[in-house]
């Protein structure tokens, strides 16, 4: 359960200092985790306990692991409706479609038993903060598209997983054709597609990564999104976990071990 994360800690160094090249240092000691490795342990941790139960029980384990974890957290670097949602008393939805909706479901998809576990997953973890239509979207093809890559009996190969991402996004660019002009952007309509693509025109793991840190944007985020499918798609080199793992501290790496433990087949 590493892709999203080490996407994160690779891009967290670029996020405002963008760099437009795949030649940079993997890791270095400006490297840390951001808020979207914050939140992809609370998404865990609430599938952790509340895995196969009624909605209502996953959406609120939702809630409750990302406010605690939020606050536990809470210099990690939230947008600002978002830090108001961590520290609210009463937290509800905010009609946000942000991409922190596609950056935190990769979880959703590991212990999904079937693409559609995986989408209703992704979709009962993102609506109490992410309600609107483009973050659901979002979301949802995330979630799914990693179910498909990391499944054997479905989409094994690129052009699969391409046919099912332009279901709901237009993929008419490459990266090379975007990497000049592309901006900030922390939407997911003007981010999702990008990560996507960066994952879709990868060669390997480490490959994805260096796509997304090297279209600018919100590279922390973008990385997270895109290494989430590549995980599931080739796999993590050792070595890249041992290096992620020494950026986060003992309570995020117990939760995360928990969860490989009960969800990840390796």
């Amino acid at each position: 359960m590493y892709g999203a994360i080490i996407g994160d800690i690779v891009g967290s160094r670029f996020e405002f200092d963008n760099i437009k090249t795949k030649d940079f240092e993997f890791f270095d000691a400006r490297c840390h985790f951001t808020d979207d490795t914050v939140m992809t342990c609370a998404i865990m941790a609430a599938l952790l306990t509340e895995r196969n139960v009624p909605d209502t029980r996953l959406y609120d384990a939702a809630i409750y692991w990302m406010q605690k974890l939020g606050r536990k957290y809470i210099g990690a670097g939230y947008g600002r409706n978002f830090y108001k949602w961590i520290k609210s008393d009463n937290p509800q939805p905010y009609e946000s479609y942000g991409n922190g909706a596609a950056m935190r479901v990769s979880p959703c998809a590991w212990v999904a038993d079937n693409y559609l576990d995986a989408e209703h997953n992704a979709y009962l973890v993102t609506i109490p903060t992410h309600n609107h239509k483009e973050a659901i979207l979002g979301a949802k093809t995330i979630s799914t598209m990693i179910y498909l890559a990391r499944d054997p009996d479905s989409f094994t190969d690129m052009a699969s997983l391409r046919y099912y991402a332009e279901k709901t996004y237009s993929l008419d660019f490459t990266l090379d054709e975007i990497r000049p002009t592309y901006k900030f952007n922390e939407t997911c309509q003007g981010s999702v597609p990008q990560a996507i693509e960066c994952f879709l025109e990868s060669t390997s793991f480490e490959d994805c990564i260096r796509n997304a840190i090297s279209i600018g944007g919100d590279s922390d985020t973008i990385a997270a999104i895109a290494g989430s499918i590549a995980e599931a798609y080739y796999g993590i080199p050792d070595w890249m976990i041992k290096e992620a793992r020494a950026k986060l501290d003992p309570y995020l790496c117990q939760i995360i071990d928990k969860f490989d433990k009960q969800f990840i087949i390796t």
